[in-house]
């Protein structure tokens, strides 16, 4: 499952750790001390389940097995957690933020070969939960249609890894998936990288026993302005906000916040669970949310 890359570096990165490559990002586990490679195993396991359910990037997937067929299949342990915070972002966004978005993404070019072919702007479904609804232990589409949880499942799957970890090391636990950063038992300075200019950073933030996710349209970008943040209402990208960054209580809500703050209605949702946040727009505007305590370069 191709993931967006969000704009975070860690800054200290030290000792002893395992590094591998899973849903299309590059993936750093630190503990301390480092659990039995049993555990390693276990979390590959989970990752691999994860991406055989929601990857719309492998046909053998269940994703698209709805997209292709739409009925109704056992839900994913995952589907009530995830589906019930996009219900969430979706209202607090206008539905600009929407889980049938993968059609609209596939038409831009965002595909499942990744073809960077634009066909033209493809709205998502609305009212969205009229297509697809989870109750009853099942997952169901009433007719074919692409779900995208790339706005919040990359959080999602890091609290997964960062909690089979914890599990086996009293310790302190660092997932790091391309930027994607769960903290468990430390704080961790973590440089918040310039959308514009890759070799500087806009500030660290030092996150203790929390996650930072951050998104920009930096990454994923191609074409003539098309990047992977698209508005689902209408199928085209972002044009105001250039990247964002937040700090929340687990990955997968800092994840969805992140995305939602491309969007009016972002920092209110930031605020109902919870959330610190920073962004910055596409005219080089840096915003952050009351008593956030991130270290910011401004005016450097």
């Amino acid at each position: 499952m191709p993931a967006q890359r969000a704009a975070a570096r860690r800054s200290a990165l030290t000792g002893t750790a395992w590094r591998f490559d899973a849903i299309g990002t590059r993936w750093i586990v630190r503990a301390e001390p480092m659990p039995p490679e049993t555990v390693r195993a276990e979390l590959m396991a989970a990752i691999e389940r994860f991406d055989r359910e929601w990857s719309r990037f492998r046909a053998d997937s269940l994703v698209c097995r709805l997209a292709r067929e739409a009925g109704r299949v056992p839900a994913p342990p995952d589907a009530q957690v995830m589906l019930e915070a996009f219900r969430q972002v979706s209202d607090a966004t206008g539905e600009a933020v929407n889980p049938l978005v993968g059609d609209s993404l596939a038409r831009r070019g965002y595909d499942a070969g990744l073809s960077l072919s634009d066909r033209g702007a493809h709205p998502a479904p609305s009212p969205w939960q009229r297509v697809l609804t989870w109750d009853d232990g099942e997952l169901a589409l009433t007719r074919p249609a692409t779900i995208d949880v790339g706005a919040l499942g990359k959080g999602r799957l890091v609290d997964i890894v960062a909690g089979i970890v914890a599990e086996h090391t009293p310790g302190r636990v660092v997932v790091d998936a391309g930027g994607d950063i769960a903290v468990r038992g430390s704080a961790e300075p973590i440089g918040l990288e310039h959308p514009f200019d890759t070799s500087r950073a806009i500030g660290v933030w030092r996150v203790a026993d929390r996650a930072l996710c951050a998104s920009a349209v930096n990454r994923r970008a191609w074409g003539d302005g098309l990047h992977h943040v698209l508005d689902a209402r209408t199928g085209e990208p972002v044009r105001t906000i250039a990247a964002t960054w937040v700090c929340a209580d687990t990955a997968m809500r800092a994840d969805a916040v992140a995305t939602a703050l491309f969007f009016d209605g972002g920092p209110r949702l930031a605020h109902a669970w919870g959330a610190d946040w920073v962004r910055m727009t596409t005219t080089g505007t840096v915003e952050w949310s009351p008593g956030c305590d991130a270290e910011l370069f401004l005016g450097r």
